[in-house]
C-alpha cells in the first residue's frame, strides 16, 4: 500500500525527481560559516559529539538522583531534569491542586532542600545540565545555583540551559502562571543575571518541541518557534539589554519526527532563518549571536502504547536525522514513555541507541554528509519559504503576543492535528502496528506509576523542613520580594535570597501571583 499523494507532513509536494534546478541556485557555503545552513562549526562532530543527554525525574529527588547516576555511569554526558507539573506551576507537594500529581511527570521540588538531595554526589562543576522549567524558571535556576554554592561551585563554572520559553507554553502546553507581559519581564531578569553571573549559562532554550507535540507541522514548528524568538529579542533589547550581550547565549529545542529527509532539512532552514533574522533584522555584530544552537528531542507523540518496540526504529530514525541536521544535543526517547515514566532499562537501551550512531555508524566522522542532496537542499529552501510567510502574517496580525493572545497559532495547529487525525483514519497516512500491519498484542509491559506512598513522604518532608527552617527569615525575604516585584526591579537576586532561606517554590510563586496575577484564556 502506497500513498496516493507525495508530500512530506508540513504539504511540500514530493518531486517525482530533485535535479539541480530544484536546489534554488542558493550557494551553501562552508559550514561553521554564515547563514550556517550546513552546521554552526567548521568541523561538527569530527571535533566534538552531541551532548547526550537523557530527560529524566520523577517521584522524588533521592529517586531521580539515583536515576542520573546510573545514566551518567553508563555514558550519558549532560544531566536533563524532569520536573513535575505542580513544580512547574509553582504549586507545593501538600497544595489540594497538586493531589496525585506529585512526583508523577518529573521530579517533584519543593525547595532547596529537594534540590540538594537532586544534586547530591553529582559535582556540578563537572557536568551540563538542562531544565525544562518555565513559569518557575526563575525559582528553579536559583535552586541550582544555590545548590552549586553550597558544592563550593562559582557560579560563572555552571553549564547547562534553562528552557525559560513562556510563550510555547501559551501555545501549545499550558503550564503558564502570570499575564505574558508580567512574564516577559521574568525572562528578561533572567536574561539580565546570566549575562553577569552565569555566562556560560544558556538563558533560554527557545522550543518548538511542544509545538510539534501538539500537532504542529514542521513547517509550523519552525515559524512559530522563531517568532516566539523575535519576540524575546524585542522584549529584551526594550528592557536596556544590548543584543550581543545575550544573544549568543539563546539556544533552541526542537522535536524530531518520523518524516527522515524533512527533518533534517528542517533543522538547516532553522539555522538559517535565524542567522538571517539574528544579521538582516536585529543588527547583531558577534557571529555567535547569529548560532542558532539547538537541543533535540525524539518525537514522543510518535510513539506508539502498542508493539513498543516498534518505538526503538522510530527513535533510531528520528536520532539520526537529528545528527544529520547537526544537532548540539540531544535525547532520545525510551520504547516504553507511551505507556509510562520509561524503565532503566529502556532509558539506558535509548541512550545506547544515540551512542552507535556516535560510535559505529560513521555519521559522525563526516561535516554534512547531505550537503548539497538536491532533495534535502529543495526541502530546505521550501520550509524556509513557507515558514517566513507565517512569521510574516504573524507579524501583520500584531506580532506573537497578539496572535496567542487571539489563538491563532493555537487554531492553526489545531486544524493541522485534525487533519492528520483524519487522515489516519482513512487510511492516508500510516503508523504501523497501528492502522497498518495490525496484529495482536500479546505482551504485557510493565508500567512504571509514582506510588501514594511516594507522594505522602514528599509531603511529610516538606512540612518538616517548613519546621524546621528560620521562618522569620522566610518571611522577610518574601516580604522584599514582593516589594522589588511592585517596583520592577530585577527578581533574581531576591528569589535568590528567598530560596536561600528555604522559601518553597509555592510561596515563591504566590508573591508573584499576588503582584502579577494569574493569565487567563479569553478566546
Amino acid at each position: 500500500m502506497r500513498k496516493k499523494k507525495f508530500e512530506t507532513s508540513s504539504h511540500v509536494e514530493i518531486k517525482d525527481l530533485y535535479q539541480e534546478k530544484d536546489t534554488g541556485g542558493v550557494t551553501l557555503g562552508k559550514p561553521g560559516e554564515y547563514p550556517f545552513t550546513r552546521g554552526i562549526y567548521p568541523s561538527m562532530y569530527r571535533s566534538r559529539l552531541w551532548t547526550m543527554r537523557q530527560y529524566a525525574g520523577f517521584a522524588r529527588a533521592v529517586e531521580s538522583n539515583k536515576r542520573y547516576k546510573y545514566l551518567l555511569e553508563h555514558g550519558q554526558t549532560g544531566l536533563s531534569v524532569a520536573f513535575d507539573l505542580p513544580t512547574q506551576m509553582g504549586l507545593d507537594s501538600d497544595h489540594k491542586l497538586a493531589h496525585n500529581e506529585v512526583g508523577q511527570s518529573g521530579v517533584a521540588i519543593d525547595s532547596l532542600a529537594d534540590m540538594e538531595i537532586l544534586f547530591k554526589g553529582i559535582p556540578l562543576d563537572k557536568v551540563s545540565t538542562s531544565m525544562t522549567i518555565n513559569a518557575t524558571a526563575a525559582i528553579l535556576l536559583s535552586c541550582y545555583i544555590a545548590v552549586a554554592e553550597k558544592q563550593g561551585v562559582d557560579s560563572k563554572k555552571l553549564r547547562g540551559t534553562i528552557q525559560n520559553d513562556i510563550l510555547k507554553e501559551y501555545i501549545a502546553r499550558g503550564t503558564y502562571i502570570y499575564p505574558p507581559k508580567h512574564s516577559l519581564k521574568i525572562i528578561c531578569d533572567i536574561f539580565a543575571y546570566c549575562k553577569d553571573h552565569l555566562p556560560n549559562w544558556n538563558s533560554m532554550s527557545i522550543s518548538g518541541y511542544h509545538i510539534r507535540e501538539a500537532g504542529s507541522t514542521a513547517v509550523q514548528e519552525v515559524a512559530f518557534t522563531l517568532s516566539n524568538a523575535i519576540t524575546y529579542v524585542e522584549a529584551a533589547l526594550k528592557s536596556g539589554l544590548s543584543l550581543d550581550e545575550f544573544g549568543g547565549r539563546l539556544s533552541f529545542f526542537f522535536n524530531c519526527h518520523n518524516n527522515f529527509l524533512e527533518e533534517i532539512a528542517k533543522f538547516r532552514a532553522a539555522r538559517r532563518m535565524w542567522a538571517k533574522i539574528m544579521k538582516e533584522r536585529f543588527k547583531a555584530k558577534d557571529e555567535k549571536s547569529f548560532m542558532l544552537r539547538f537541543h533535540t528531542q525524539t518525537g514522543g507523540s510518535t510513539l506508539t502504547a502498542n508493539h513498543i518496540e516498534n518505538n526503538v526504529v522510530r527513535v533510531t530514525l528520528q536520532a539520526m536525522a537529528a545528527v544529520l541536521g547537526g544537532t548540539q544535543s540531544l535525547h532520545t526517547n525510551s520504547k516504553d514513555e507511551a505507556l509510562s515514566l520509561p524503565s532503566g532499562e529502556a532509558a539506558k537501551l535509548a541512550l545506547r541507541t544515540q551512542q552507535i550512531i556516535a560510535y559505529e555508524s560513521g555519521v559522525a566522522d563526516f561535516v554534512d554528509p547531505l550537503g548539497g542532496s538536491y532533495a534535502i537542499e529543495s526541502l530546505t529552501n521550501e520550509i524556509e519559504k513557507k515558514a517566513f510567510e507565517y512569521i510574516e502574517e504573524i507579524e501583520k496580525r500584531g506580532g506573537a503576543i497578539r496572535c496567542i493572545e487571539e489563538g491563532y497559532q493555537q487554531s492553526e495547529i489545531q486544524n493541522e492535528s485534525y487533519q492528520y487525525q483524519k487522515a489516519l483514519e482513512k487510511k492516508e497516512e500510516f503508523v504501523v502496528g497501528m492502522n497498518l500491519f495490525q496484529e495482536k498484542e500479546e505482551a504485557i509491559y510493565k508500567i512504571y506509576k509514582v506510588s501514594e506512598k511516594s507522594q505522602k513522604t514528599q509531603r511529610e518532608a516538606l512540612k518538616k523542613m517548613k519546621a524546621k527552617r528560620d521562618n522569620k527569615a522566610v518571611q522577610k525575604a518574601l516580604s522584599t520580594l514582593e516589594k522589588a516585584a511592585r517596583e520592577s526591579q530585577n527578581l533574581m537576586p531576591h528569589i535568590l535570597q528567598a530560596v536561600k532561606s528555604y522559601a518553597t517554590v509555592g510561596e515563591i510563586s504566590d508573591i508573584l501571583r499576588k503582584v502579577f496575577g494569574e493569565y487567563k484564556p479569553n478566546f
